[in-house]
């Protein structure tokens, strides 16, 4: 399938989102390179109107991300997009993608159309090498969480949100600072956040923001928190 035209510029620029990503994590990123990375994807489904002119996204672009059990043991609470580490029977990066995409939120495979993968990016702190997907719903498909000690939300986040500079601020905890957002019941900081960020600047969907309001990441999970306890569950 050939891109929605609002993605091309996002398509055509993906160079910089692979450099900024190298970038990030410095000298605490070395220190934790311990040990040989696994493999893992992450599947980026954006959804919108596929005949929308123009290089903004429409009012109805969305992007699909989930959020982790507060029960796991690790990384619980956090927003990440769909995926995990590859199995021996995927064939590709691309199939792994789109099989955690199913088991995490019921995302029916046939209903996206895989645009292109970037090179690994390199997390020393979970210890994997990930491979980002970047796919167009161009299918109806229902999405849902599918294991409740596995994930706690689905949902499909207007990108109008995620690019209002009132939802954008940096995090900081101990040695780490990165970009958040903070949109509905989520907040997205970490590797998804410095993905989603990228991704943003890359298409050119930017609109400025005050990257000096630095908040402890503490006091945004404890506000996310709160505003989880009023979110209604029809709200995707």
């Amino acid at each position: 399938m050939t891109a929605p035209a609002w993605l091309d510029p996002l398509l055509g620029n993906l160079g910089d989102v692979s450099d900024e990503l190298r970038r990030r994590g410095g000298a605490v990123a070395a220190l934790q390179r311990v040990r040989k990375p696994r493999r893992a994807s992450v599947l980026i489904v954006f959804d919108g109107d596929p005949s929308a002119a123009g290089d903004a996204p429409p009012q109805d672009a969305t992007v699909l991300l989930t959020q982790r059990a507060s029960a796991l043991r690790q990384h619980s609470g956090q927003v990440a997009f769909p995926g995990g580490a590859r199995d021996p029977e995927d064939a590709d990066d691309v199939a792994a993608a789109l099989r955690e995409a199913e088991e995490e939120t019921g995302l029916d495979p046939a209903s996206v159309d895989v645009l292109t993968a970037l090179d690994p990016i390199e997390v020393p702190v979970s210890g994997f090498d990930v491979v980002p997907v970047i796919a167009f719903g161009a299918r109806p498909s229902t999405v849902r969480v599918v294991d409740t000690g596995e994930t706690a939300l689905v949902r499909r986040v207007p990108l109008t949100e995620l690019v209002d500079p009132a939802n954008r601020f940096m995090v900081r905890k101990s040695f780490y600072r990165g970009p958040a957002f903070a949109v509905g019941p989520m907040l997205v900081w970490g590797f998804t956040g410095g993905l989603l960020t990228a991704l943003i600047a890359a298409a050119g969907w930017e609109r400025p923001w005050d990257t000096d309001d630095v908040r402890p990441l503490t006091d945004e999970v404890r506000a996310a928190a709160e505003r989880a306890e009023n979110w209604q569950e029809g709200v995707r």
